[in-house]
């Protein structure tokens, strides 16, 4: 198995739009302390009684996820250890690599909200082939930031065609967006469907219909 080291500095800002404007000086524990107060004081001027016992440590706890769980696509020494194997039996213009289902779970910019779906990638090998459940690592890392899910699916097909060597890589994401389900419009039942076909997937119309009608299960 090869290890792949890619995503440095440089790397990661060929991705589309990273949100962070600058490197923050601050430590995990201090983040953590920062929000836990800006937190409390959202809870407090809706006032909510912070003594209720089901409530006290509710800033700790949203403090923590946020910085321990659900942001950590933030930083980029969280991107995963990525792996790939040498197989020529692979490097052919007409074997797909397919990964369907994979579990999308990020947050919308917009309101703070989840999205929850799931993500279908297809590669042609030019003679790498990734680790199993590396894919799904790569969808997660860049679930955990606030997100849009049109620049998800940009980054997830850039990140692949980097460390695959290769511009034969297509993503499909389909997902439900709480911001839409919960307030505004209401609409528990609307998916918004994204995807970005790159090389033979963008040209070869067979295999634009092939990954297209093989992820349609998947909706």
């Amino acid at each position: 198995m090869q290890t792949l080291k890619i995503l440095d500095e440089a790397a990661i800002t060929h991705f589309p739009t990273p949100l962070l404007h600058k490197h923050s000086p601050l430590t995990k524990q201090e983040r953590i302390h920062q929000i836990e107060g800006h937190f409390r004081k959202i809870m407090e001027v809706l006032d909510l009684d912070l003594s209720n016992d089901s409530l006290a440590e509710t800033p700790l706890r949203v403090a923590k996820m946020y910085v321990e769980e659900i942001f950590q696509g933030l930083e980029i020494k969280n991107f995963p250890k990525i792996t790939a194997a040498k197989d020529n039996f692979y490097k052919s213009e007409d074997n797909m690599i397919l990964s369907r289902n994979i579990t999308v779970c990020s947050m919308c910019e917009h309101h703070f909200v989840p999205m929850i779906g799931t993500a279908s990638i297809a590669y042609i090998s030019n003679g790498k082939v990734l680790g199993l459940s590396k894919l799904n690592r790569i969808v997660q890392y860049f679930c955990q930031r606030p997100q849009l899910q049109e620049r998800l699916t940009a980054q997830i097909a850039d990140c692949l065609r980097i460390l695959l060597g290769t511009e034969n890589v297509a993503v499909a994401v389909v997902a439900s967006h709480l911001c839409v389900s919960m307030r505004g419009v209401r609409d528990t039942q609307s998916q918004t469907l994204t995807h970005m076909l790159l090389g033979k997937f963008r040209t070869n119309m067979a295999l634009h219909r092939e990954f297209l009608e093989s992820t349609s299960s998947c909706r």
